[in-house]
C-alpha cells in the first residue's frame, strides 16, 4: 500500500450518496477507502442520540442493529461512490450473516466499521465487516446489498 492514495468520504457525500437521513444517519464519515474494495466508516456515538432514550435507560448501550446498518452504510457509499453517476440509484440491504456481538458501545465511543468487499455479482455486493473501539472488536457481520437504477 505505500504510495497508495486513500480516499474518504465526509458527511456531504454521504449524505448524496445515501437515501438515509436523521435520525437514521449511522455513519460519520468513512476513511482509508480503495475503490469498493475496503473502507472505514466513523460513527461518534453521543448521548444525544433517540435510542438511547429507551436502550436502555440508566446504562445506555448502542443497539447491536443500529450497528449492522452502520456497516451497510459504510459498504453502500463504497459502491454507490465508484458508480458513475449517470443514472439515479438506490441501494438496498439484502442479507446479514454471521453476526456477532461480542461488547456494547456506549456514549462516547467511537465505532469504526471495518468494511472489506467479499464479491460481487452485476449489482450485488457482498462485504465482511467488523466493528471496532479503539483495537477491540464489539461486533462483526457480513452484509449484502442490491443496486436498483431509477
Amino acid at each position: 500500500m505505500s504510495g497508495e492514495t486513500l480516499a474518504a468520504a465526509d458527511i456531504r457525500e454521504i449524505l448524496r450518496l445515501l437515501p438515509h437521513r436523521f435520525p437514521f444517519v449511522m455513519i460519520d464519515r468513512v476513511i482509508k477507502m480503495r475503490g469498493d474494495e475496503h473502507g472505514i466508516g466513523i460513527k461518534n456515538v453521543t448521548f444525544n442520540e433517540l435510542h438511547f432514550l429507551g436502550h436502555f435507560p440508566n446504562n445506555p448501550v448502542m443497539p447491536g442493529v443500529l450497528m449492522i446498518e452502520g456497516m451497510a452504510q459504510t459498504a453502500g457509499v463504497l459502491c454507490l461512490r465508484n458508480l458513475t453517476a449517470d443514472v439515479p440509484r438506490s441501494m438496498y440491504f439484502l442479507t446479514i450473516d454471521k453476526a456477532k456481538f461480542r461488547k456494547p458501545a456506549v456514549p462516547g465511543d467511537t465505532i469504526e466499521y471495518h468494511v472489506n468487499k467479499i464479491s460481487n455479482r452485476r449489482k450485488m455486493w457482498w462485504y465482511r465487516a467488523e466493528a471496532k473501539v479503539g483495537d477491540v472488536l464489539i461486533a462483526e457481520a457480513e452484509v449484502g446489498a442490491a443496486i436498483i437504477e431509477g
